[in-house]
């Protein structure tokens, strides 16, 4: 049976990306999403649901991220899911989490800054291997890497 692990959003960043670099140098970057949506309820009013979904990028592009995009920014990202899981303190955590691999700037409505597609998309760079995980200085004291 074949298998497919892709996920394309657009949302708006919860927070400025946060960028920091493996030890072979290789920049990362991570930031969150918040993908809502709207909906008519049965009693005719609105309704909105938002999902927030964790981000990362590797490579050169995860230095462009950080240097063009912020808090509030609406971005389309096109990746995969990706499982991390680990143990601190005797619990077990886990984490679910969007790799990207290509990206593209959106413009905000009404011509405001960054206006309209810059760029037309961007790939990651291939993913580090294990030994390459970052570590230290994430966003979640629980999240090891």
């Amino acid at each position: 049976m074949a298998n497919l692990n892709k996920v394309m959003l657009i949302g708006n960043l919860t927070r400025d990306p946060q960028l920091s670099y493996l030890p072979s140098q290789t920049p990362v970057v991570e930031f969150g999403l918040a993908i809502s949506r709207r909906y008519k309820k049965q009693d005719g009013s609105q309704g909105e649901e938002t999902c927030f979904v964790d981000c990362q990028m590797f490579g050169k592009r995860a230095e462009v991220i950080n240097q063009y995009v912020k808090k509030g920014n609406p971005l389309f990202v096109e990746g995969r899911l990706k499982f991390d899981s680990w143990e601190k303190d005797g619990q077990k955590r886990s984490k679910l989490r969007v790799f990207v691999e290509n990206f593209e700037f959106l413009g905000k409505g009404g011509g405001g800054q960054g206006g309209g597609d810059q760029g037309g998309g961007y790939q990651s760079a291939p993913a580090p291997t294990a030994l390459e995980a970052p570590h230290g200085g994430g966003m979640d004291d629980d999240i090891p890497f």
